[in-house]
């Protein structure tokens, strides 16, 4: 039961408009109205709200359209009592709505399957699009006109229509339904989508047959983020439904990466300097897709506006408030609205609406007033001719609405048609539940509202034409949108083709199904328009965003050496393995090329060249030699030391083959061990026949046999001493830490520097080290001994050859530290190289120039001869 103690009065103080919700709000007042008497009166206030179109029946279900969309001006000086509302601007959509409510009831009716013996009657009010008077009139649906209540009953009685269908906006829904709230009268909007409505502890009796925008929104971001339009600007409607449902699209959008140049917002009825605030956005900006979310009445007004400044060749993307919309269709003269896309309610076909809907003169018995100016609307013409007025042609009453051709006769909005059909059957099945109907129905049941909407929440059944009808907890229906594109048909009207589907039912990544049809842009383009901020990065470079500007914006840099993006628009780049490095596009990495001296570049046969030479040269000595043993000259300089040096010089020559190649686990360790102990060997015969000559002049006392002590066993063994410590220092090198082949990616960044570790640099110095001392013990023997006769003397020779050695190693360790990859390798080959020609030069050509072409000299008595000279 409804309690009316509590009566309303409404004060019409406000010129302000829709959306203004809060204002219109102001001006309800709830006065509790009391008397003291034996009997309570319940008084209403205000004037009395006569419905526009009402027909009686057993149970009244309630109706809320816009038959007009705008009042007029007035003011209140607030001296005397405000004069009612006054509508102008008749919406013929309205009227189909009404229409499609009334089809329904009389389906019902005249059917006994859902209500048998009950009948269905309404009452429906013109809301004239403004709020304040949607929640009058709600009040006045609820509460009846009776301006006394009887005083012979209690002043409490059910509520005089069971539901309410309507409103068509969702300002209006979010007002009625905060009133209706409390009492739990369903209130079922065919067309307010705002997602705030589906807040159930705000608007617990609301309930709609059109999908939340909550849906569409989402859906609206996926369908831009598919074209990859990532910079979009963003025009909604001032009210509910444009904050809300751009307020989430904006949410998702960011989600998805999509960046929004601009957000603004306006009402039909701003002024001119804030719609041309808008269009100056539009046109200082730099994106080409415009994202709406705006009622058909405001897109009016922008569409006006922009035709006046020819802003063509934006892509727009609409809502299912306009997109399907024939009228605006018509309206869009300068094409401003060619290629549009966006979401529609999905198609729709309800048997026999069209001839219900074309027969208007039932209207005529319940307003006549209503009735004649819509009459006039329709056909252009006037009943009684005004006398300062543009003069019409006479209304017969006789015209025939088929050869009318307006958008009362426009079917393009049948789905929305069959949401009106689908609410006011919810009602009668919830209806048919509560009243145990089966051939007949119980009268006699008491009719509660709360009971009515939880029937009606819990509804679930097909209409005839086998659309199936259900509410979530939220009091939503399923989300399903087709996708339309506005295409040029014949005589220049728009063909409004479905090019795809979206259903929120399905996962995510199923729920958006574009069809293989051809999309046509704005300006009639085949191709898909193009609205970034920046353009991809391709491959090869980065996003690196600008400062001050989303993320959208950003600048593409190249990837840096060793680094690639094979990626579209990559946020970072990836920096390639160690073994790779980044091609000249930086999209890939391409195996480094492997470097060592080898036996195929230049270096490596000139080095290779060198040592053979060298080699061959060691051998033609000692062929000489050789050939030469019985001269007193091979003879007097040690002729077994000589050709055990030589043997050691060729092992120099050849070791420095090892250096060459690709390096090995055996190549490593043979190297630095057949250098060492090669060299060893070398110094410890120079070193030898060094001492011999030294011991040999200073030894110069009667008496004292020195040589004794250095006989030619004695040579042999301390050349066989001082190579076998660099024998055991190479074992404890090779058993402790041995060379090993390594791969150095830090030398060269695109090269891959094949080299021999040397595991232990303790062992590498320690071999180093030991050739040192022995090469300078060698230079300072040879040194002491340069004084000495000539004829006999090649210690000045090896003081050269030590003086030579000597400085090729102390200029190769700075020159190894510092040169890098492969030329530290040809940097030891070359000290090894020097330092061998050096001793083979200095020790053995002179000999050989005397053997080859100074024989006379090469005989015991020249060499005594010249001896004894000294």
């Amino acid at each position: 039961m409804l309690p009316i103690d509590l009566c309303f009065s409404l004060s019409m103080t406000s010129t302000q408009r829709w959306p203004e919700q809060g204002w219109a709000l102001l001006h309800l007042f709830l006065v509790a109205s009391f008397t003291q008497a034996d009997e309570q009166v319940c008084t209403q206030r205000g004037d009395t709200e006569n419905p526009q179109l009402v027909k009686d029946g057993d149970i009244l279900l309630g109706g809320l359209f816009s038959f007009h969309t705008n009042w007029r001006e007035r003011q209140n000086t607030y001296m005397e009592k405000p004069v009612p509302l006054q509508c102008t601007s008749l919406n013929f959509r309205e009227f189909q709505l009404a229409q499609a409510m009334l089809f329904a009831i009389e389906e019902i009716n005249n059917s006994s399957d859902l209500l048998p013996d009950i009948s269905l009657g309404y009452k429906i009010y013109d809301t004239c699009g403004s709020i304040a008077r949607s929640v009058r009139v709600t009040l006045a649906l609820v509460n009846s006109n009776e301006i006394v209540a009887s005083p012979s009953k209690a002043c409490t009685r059910p509520a005089q229509v069971q539901a309410i269908m309507g409103e068509t906006s969702s300002s209006p829904c979010t007002a009625i339904a905060t009133v209706m709230g409390p009492f739990h009268i369903p209130l079922i909007s065919h067309f307010a989508t705002c997602a705030c409505l589906s807040d159930k502890v705000k608007y617990p009796s609301f309930l709609r047959t059109i999908p939340s925008d909550y849906y569409q929104s989402r859906a609206l971001a996926q369908l831009v983020k598919h074209f990859g339009w990532t910079w979009v600007g963003a025009v909604r409607s001032n009210e509910d439904y444009g904050n809300n449902g751009m307020a989430t699209f904006i949410e998702t959008a960011q989600e998805l990466g999509l960046c929004v140049e601009y957000s603004v917002s306006f009402f039909r009825t701003d002024s001119s300097d804030n719609i041309q605030k808008i269009i100056d956005i539009i046109k200082g900006s730099t994106s080409k897709v415009i994202v709406t979310f705006l009622s058909h009445m405001d897109l009016d007004i922008l569409l006006h506006e922009l035709s006046v400044h020819n802003l063509t060749g934006y892509q727009w993307v609409g809502t299912e408030a306009w997109i399907f919309d024939s009228q605006t269709a018509e309206r869009d003269i300068n094409h401003i609205l060619d290629g549009a896309i966006g979401l529609s309610i999905p198609k729709a076909h309800v048997t026999g609406l069209r001839d219900f809907m074309l027969d208007v003169r039932p209207l005529n018995s319940s307003n006549a007033e209503l009735f004649t100016e819509f009459w006039e609307a329709l056909f252009n013409c006037q009943f009684k001719q005004p006398k300062s007025t543009e003069i019409r042609r006479k209304c017969t009453g006789e015209e025939d609405i088929n050869r009318v051709e307006n958008s009362f006769t426009d079917m393009s909005l049948m789905p929305i048609f069959n949401n009106v059909y689908k609410g006011v059957y919810a009602v009668a099945n919830a209806l048919h539940r509560i009243l145990s109907c089966n051939k007949t129905c119980n009268k006699h049941a008491q009719l509660d509202p709360f009971t009515i909407l939880q029937n009606i929440q819990r509804s679930n059944f097909k209409t005839k034409e086998g659309d199936q009808v259900y509410f979530n907890e939220n009091g939503d229906p399923a989300a399903k949108y087709e996708i339309i594109n506005w295409q040029p048909g014949e005589n220049g009207i728009v063909d409004f083709v479905t090019v795809g589907l979206y259903d929120a039912t399905l996962p995510t990544d199923k729920q958006m199904n574009l069809q293989n049809k051809s999309i046509i842009w704005t300006q009639n383009s085949l191709k898909v328009p193009v609205s970034v901020c920046s353009e991809k990065c391709p491959p090869g470079t980065r996003k690196v965003l600008q400062k001050g500007k989303p993320v959208c914006c950003y600048d593409c840099i190249r990837c840096a050496e060793g680094e690639i993006s094979n990626i579209t628009d990559a946020i970072t780049c990836v920096r390639c393995p160690p073994e790779s490095w980044s091609n000249d596009r930086r999209d890939a990495c391409i195996k480094k090329k492997a470097e060592f001296l080898s036996y195929d570049e230049i270096m490596g046969i000139l080095l290779s060249t060198a040592s053979l030479f060298g080699t061959f040269i060691t051998f033609f000595v000692a062929f000489i030699f050789y050939r030469h043993r019985k001269t007193p000259l091979v003879r007097a300089n040690n002729s077994e030391l000589s050709f055990l040096l030589l043997f050691s010089l060729t092992l120099c020559f050849l070791c420095s083959l090892t250096f060459i190649g690709r390096p090995s686990e055996w190549s490593c360790m043979l190297r630095h061990t057949a250098f060492g102990i090669t060299f060893v060997l070398c110094i410890s015969c120079v070193l030898g026949k060094t001492m011999v000559v030294l011991m040999a002049f200073k030894a110069t006392l009667p008496g004292r046999n020195v040589m004794k002590w250095f006989g030619p066993t004695q040579q042999r063994l301390s050349v066989l001493s001082f190579t076998l410590v660099q024998v055991i220092i190479c074992t404890l090198w090779l058993t402790i830490s041995p060379p090993f082949p390594s791969t150095n990616f830090k030398e060269y960044k695109d090269k891959i520097i094949l080299e021999c570790s040397l595991g232990s640099a303790v062992g590498f110095w320690s071999v180093l080290g030991y050739i040192g001392l022995l090469a300078m013990l060698c230079f300072i023997c040879a040194f002491l001994a340069r004084k000495l006769p000539d004829n006999f003397n090649e210690a000045k020779f090896i003081t050269f050859s030590m003086l030579i050695f000597c400085a090729v190693w102390i200029t190769f360790i700075p020159a190894y530290v510092s040169s890098p990859g492969k030329f530290s390798v040809a940097v030891e080959i070359f000290a090894i190289l020097a330092s061998t020609f050096g001793l083979l030069i200095c020790i053995f050509i002179p000999k050989c120039y005397v053997m080859l072409l100074k024989p006379e000299r090469n005989t015991k008595k020249h060499m005594m001869g010249k001896g004894a000279a000294k």
